[in-house]
């Protein structure tokens, strides 16, 4: 047998490509350029659940293996294993399938051979926990990414309040942080909430999250979109494209949209979630024309739609907003586009943006301030091309996939 040259990390997630979310691109790039930093990659995930395009499954389709208890695919020279998980109606269901899914995930990564590293991303909380099995078991290294802080965020959003599943989940978390070999998190608020759950505070590293700055970038000539969006209007076209959820905060756009009913300008919604119904009603309620909603569209496309539009915003629930941080803002400022952002201070969105001169930044008055904003920037085409260009410059220098993939790998490296 020849002797093995290349380190080999399993990347362990609940969501990969042909998954179509920010969390399934972010770890693409990752295995993309640990694969071009030196590491053998493989990947243990879910079948596609969250947001599957039929035209990205035709570019990866997938192979039923065992009568369909687990699926192949290959990602540009990558083995993905898939494990089969779908979305359910009945909270029964969804409990079964997740665990299901975790059972057969553990089970599964126990044939993989040679296992150097384990790298998972959280949420959920619970991928942390199975990821150190495979790694105790492979006698390998653990590594936990916090992409966003559970418990905490389900707790603050209101959607869990039983005493018994939280203090659990809480000793899960701990468990997870203290019994990992290195824990990423992906901003300085974030590190300053959890570093006194360590032990070791040693074990937690900083590490942003970054952007493809060859796919996202300014484009000079204007592309076609698909159908779906119609023709051109020429409308100043103000945006928001990703998850419609808890996350968000709908009632500023809500109460701008109907304050600026009669100027030249439109507020398109791109996505899904669980609150698109909700808020579609809303806006057919208040009988609000000016708000457009579309589906998911292919990650090829998402540079084109970040480019025509003329104005970005991102406002984030006050409930929530310390536990999560919107990747999308990398993306937008890749594109060279002005961002509008609702947040208060001392979240790691505003801790991002704050001195960075390429966004309007609102903390208070949410719904006036908002509207405030948009008007400024529609009337001022010289500072948006300003606070559009220093985000670019922003993105260059410090988070290029280049840049924060390396560091990834010299943290592998040093473990």
């Amino acid at each position: 047998m020849e002797p093995r040259n290349l380190k080999k990390v399993l990347i362990h997630s609940i969501v990969f490509s042909p998954d179509c979310v920010s969390t399934a691109y972010l770890y693409n790039d990752i295995a993309l350029g640990l694969l071009d930093n030196g590491f053998d990659v493989v990947v243990l995930t879910t079948t596609p659940h969250y947001n599957l395009l039929n035209s990205e499954l035709i570019k990866q389709p997938l192979f039923k293996k065992i009568f369909g208890i687990y699926y192949i695919s290959n990602f540009k020279g990558i083995k993905v294993y898939h494990i089969p998980l779908k979305k359910h109606k009945s909270t029964l269901n969804r409990i079964i399938s997740f665990v299901y899914w975790h059972l057969i995930s553990f089970l599964f990564a126990l044939s993989i051979r040679n296992i150097d590293f384990v790298l998972s991303p959280s949420p959920p909380i619970t991928i942390g926990f199975i990821s150190f099995l495979i790694a105790k078991i492979k006698k390998a290294k653990v590594i936990f990414n916090v992409q966003e802080i559970y418990p905490d965020l389900l707790i603050n959003q209101g959607n869990l309040k039983s005493t018994l599943i939280i203090n659990l989940l809480k000793i899960i978390e701990k468990f997870i942080y203290n019994k990992s070999d290195a824990v990423i998190t992906i901003d300085n608020v974030f590190y300053l909430l959890i570093v006194s759950r360590f032990n070791d505070p040693k074990k937690l590293t900083v590490i942003p999250n970054f952007v493809d700055t060859d796919l996202y970038k300014p484009i000079r000539d204007n592309q076609e979109l698909p159908q779906i969006f119609g023709s051109d209007n020429d409308k100043i076209k103000i945006m928001y494209a990703g998850n419609i959820g808890f996350f968000q905060d709908w009632e500023p756009i809500l109460y701008a949209a109907k304050e600026l009913s009669s100027e030249n300008l439109e507020f398109w919604i791109i996505g899904e979630g669980v609150q698109k119904n909700h808020l579609t009603k809303k806006i057919e309620d208040r009988n609000l024309t000016n708000i457009r909603i579309f589906p998911y569209q292919s990650r090829s496309l998402i540079p084109i739609i970040n480019n025509h539009a003329d104005i970005h915003f991102i406002s984030i629930n006050q409930q929530i907003e310390k536990e999560g941080f919107p990747s999308k803002v990398y993306t937008i400022m890749a594109c060279a586009k002005p961002l509008v952002v609702i947040t208060s201070e001392d979240t790691p969105l505003y801790n991002f943006l704050i001195g960075k001169n390429c966004a309007e930044i609102i903390t208070k008055d949410r719904n006036v301030n908002f509207t405030n904003s948009i008007i400024k920037l529609i009337k001022n085409k010289e500072l948006r091309k300003q606070l559009g260009n220093n985000g670019r410059n922003e993105i260059i220098k410090n988070y290029s996939k280049k840049v924060v993939v390396q560091k990834y790998s010299n943290l592998l490296n040093s473990l």
